[in-house]
């Protein structure tokens, strides 16, 4: 059980989970709370950090602490509107700036203080992302970097320990950010090393100890998390677990009988239920992509709950990760809501039976080490994500048989050239979407109008940002050439090349 940790309080940024994976990575485990009820008291929480936000510290209804900075005696670390909050709460001076700064930005650092130890240069680049400024830093603080538009962008009162950054070191883009996170750790003095790995006994406790002899269905997809979820709960329940594969008529070509072998493979007893004429049928001439995510909930829990109460199952688990239930909800303020397509932001709440989620505050690379400590082969951990509602979210607009079909074809064209080229585990996540417009096309010297596939490809440390991944024009060409002749239906492929954000990586 893990004693020492770093509290994370979320004001509302889209970054959050990735303070706490970074950390995580460092060998120290964090948690995630809401401003509106945090729980400071915890002797075991050893360093605080404040994390970014939309808002603006003067904004009508901003959250505060329950405690005054000043009281609380464990390093804090406030990260861009987490630094700006510090500064307004200790009567130093925020205010509207003239120059915003936004993506990369360099800073100079005037003081090597121990948050920038070990960091050779004078100057590095950053990622910014802020309107407000510091004006004036509060009495007992010093500056120590400054922007390239001469805006203070770190402060701290050593001693104290209140540090301050205007930037975000947890993205990727903030040159040394990693070792300033490090720096910050060490300052707080966490010497217990945290591994996803050893959890594993503990999560087999907590189970039992939540489930006692009751009976747990789980919601199994043949994915990464609901696949280490099931050897978790075969060994902690043996019988009284009841996996179920539930085909929606949304999966890949082939996917039922894919997973019913992985599922013989890795000793599970999955029930397979075919739903998806209700699946289709729920959805027919539904549009609205928050619509569609609804309906599928809800026929899904109703599927399963005719199971369940055939078999007394009052216990449903899944294996919702960290990054769903952040991204699948307003945290506090102004957070805007990004994602909805997991089972979590769809599932309707009046459900009958309750929710177990062993998984909830892990991320996926702490499943993937998870499963491969338990045994489970590789090519089953790398899989790249595959949203709840399947094909739903890749088929903007009405879906239909033929979409449907036409889609199935053109991804399984895609995912095995990829694999062909040795591709497929350099790429985060792969796939195709049927773009619901037809276009002029010729085959057989014949005129055409047919569907539109774009092709997606992204790489991604967290998912939270994402690049588009740079083919070989060689491969492109082959998998155009492909599936405008193979898939009947299709006379027209893109590449999608917009990175996230401005988009999202699936479409809906």
């Amino acid at each position: 059980m893990v004693k020492n940790y770093i509290l994370i309080i979320d004001f509302g940024s889209q970054y959050t989970h990735i303070i706490a994976k970074k950390i995580r990575q460092k060998g120290v485990f964090t948690k995630i709370q809401n401003p509106l009820n945090v729980i400071l008291k915890d002797p075991n929480i050893k360093g605080i950090i404040l994390s970014g936000g939309p808002a603006s510290v003067y904004d009508e209804g901003v959250v505060n602490l329950p405690l005054s900075l000043n009281k609380i005696d464990v390093p804090i670390l406030g990260i861009c509107y987490g630094f700006q909050y510090i500064i307004k709460e200790l009567k130093g001076k925020i205010s509207k700036a003239k120059t915003k700064e936004y993506g990369n930005t360099t800073i100079k650092i005037i003081n090597k203080t121990p948050i920038y130890r070990g960091i050779g240069k004078d100057k590095i680049n950053t990622w910014m992302s802020h309107g407000d400024i510091v004006k004036k830093v509060p009495n007992d603080f010093i500056i120590t970097a400054i922007s390239q538009n001469n805006i203070i962008v770190s402060a701290e009162n050593q001693k104290n320990q209140i540090y301050g950054l205007q930037f975000h070191p947890e993205v990727y883009h903030t040159e040394y950010g990693e070792k300033i996170l490090k720096n910050f750790i060490d300052i707080c003095k966490i010497k217990e090393k945290w591994k996803p790995e050893n959890e594993i006994e503990d999560i087999i406790r907590i189970v039992r100890s939540e489930v006692g002899k009751e009976c747990v269905g789980l919601a199994i997809s043949g994915g990464v998390d609901s696949t280490v979820l099931g050897i978790i709960l075969k060994k902690a329940l043996g019988k009284n677990l009841f996996p179920v594969f539930i085909d929606n008529g949304l999966l890949r070509k082939n996917e039922v009988q894919m997973r019913k072998e992985m599922f013989r493979e890795l000793g599970l007893n999955v029930k397979i239920i075919d739903a998806s004429k209700e699946f289709l049928t729920a959805l027919s001439n539904v549009r609205a992509p928050s619509k569609k995510r609804k309906i599928i909930g809800k026929v899904f829990i109703d599927i399963l709950g005719k199971y369940f109460k055939n078999n007394n199952i009052k216990i449903l688990a899944q294996g919702t990760l960290y990054p769903d239930v952040i991204e699948s909800k307003t945290v506090v303020g102004k957070s805007s809501t990004i994602k909805l397509h997991h089972n979590v932001g769809g599932l309707p709440k009046d459900m009958e039976f309750k929710l177990l989620e062993p998984f909830k505050f892990l991320f996926k690379d702490d499943v993937r080490r998870i499963g491969k400590n338990m045994g489970i082969a590789r090519e089953v951990l790398l899989q790249h994500p595959f949203p709840g509602p399947g094909l739903a979210v890749r088929i903007p607009g009405i879906i239909n048989e033929e979409r449907l079909q036409i889609l199935k074809e053109a991804d399984d064209i895609y995912i095995k050239a990829l694999k062909k080229w040795k591709l497929y585990n350099k790429i985060w996540q792969a796939f195709c979407v049927l773009v619901p417009i037809k276009t002029s096309g010729i085959k057989g010297d014949v005129g055409v109008s047919q569907y539109v596939i774009s092709l997606r490809a992204v790489n991604s440390v967290d998912g939270m940002t994402a690049n588009w991944f740079d083919f070989p024009p060689e491969l492109l060409r082959e998998i155009s050439s492909e599936i405008t002749n193979k898939v009947n239906g299709i006379t027209r492929v893109l590449y999608d090349i917009t990175n996230k954000p401005p988009a999202t990586i699936e479409w809906e």
